[in-house]
């Protein structure tokens, strides 16, 4: 008689971002959100799981933090969110083991599987409360901090692409300036491929000359991904 498999462990993956905390496991029909914000704490964040699981039972979790992240750890708390991020103990505070990775490398993972790329190198830019950087050159993730360059007027690429660029530029000209970086980038960094993604990337009429629209939800598609065996080297167990 053969031996029952054992059931797959169930995972589930937090996309921090600066206006909400998104939540998913990959049975679920949709994900799951609270609101986060400038205030937002790690603390804050356990108790949000607990509401957000309603009592159901996981193995893993994986965490996408708008920050540089290095052997597994915050480098630094985020800027868009409160204060605890660096120094937390995530592993005791779950009770499971976790993986913490950029949160633009998540779905930079997730998009390339998306994608159906394989050993092509692919910039991920993602438009959201800020811009969040990543590079894929094959299985190696290279998260990027270019959102930090000077860009233009002794201002950053940030703050043309950011949600609060958009605001200040209204939709038109901001569309301009996402056409404008991507070609300094492509210039730049000579990708095989550009995924554009995050929340603001609905704001785009069409995508710029080249790249391709990468869905939000790709983002728990590389939560769930770090722990297979393809991806495991893209983020550290805590």
């Amino acid at each position: 008689m053969a031996a029952a498999s054992s059931p797959q462990p169930v995972t589930v993956t937090l996309d921090i971002g600066g206006t909400n905390a998104k939540a998913r496991c990959a049975h679920w029909p949709d994900k799951r959100s609270v609101p986060s914000g400038p205030a937002y704490t790690p603390e804050q964040l356990v108790r949000d799981l607990a509401t957000l699981l309603a009592g159901e039972r996981v193995d893993r979790i994986t965490i996408g933090l708008p920050t540089p992240i290095k052997n597994g750890r915050p480098l630094r708390d985020p800027v868009n969110l409160g204060p605890g991020w660096k120094d937390f103990d995530y592993r005791r505070a779950f009770g499971v083991p976790v993986k913490i990775l950029n949160d633009a490398a998540m779905q930079a993972i997730g998009s390339h599987r998306a994608a159906g790329l394989r050993d092509e190198t692919m910039l991920f830019l993602g438009l959201g409360t800020g811009l969040g950087t990543c590079m894929i050159a094959g299985r190696r993730v290279l998260p990027m901090e270019l959102a930090h360059l000077p860009y233009r007027k002794g201002q950053a690429f940030e703050d043309y692409l950011g949600v609060r660029g958009r605001e200040r530029l209204g939709t038109r000209k901001w569309r301009g300036h996402v056409a404008e970086c991507v070609k300094l980038l492509r210039n730049a960094l000579l990708p095989d491929a550009i995924v554009i993604g995050g929340g603001n990337s609905k704001s785009l009429k069409d995508a710029p000359e080249g790249c391709i629209l990468g869905a939000n939800s790709n983002a728990f598609l590389g939560g769930y991904a770090v722990w297979d065996a393809e991806w495991a080297g893209a983020a550290t167990e805590l």
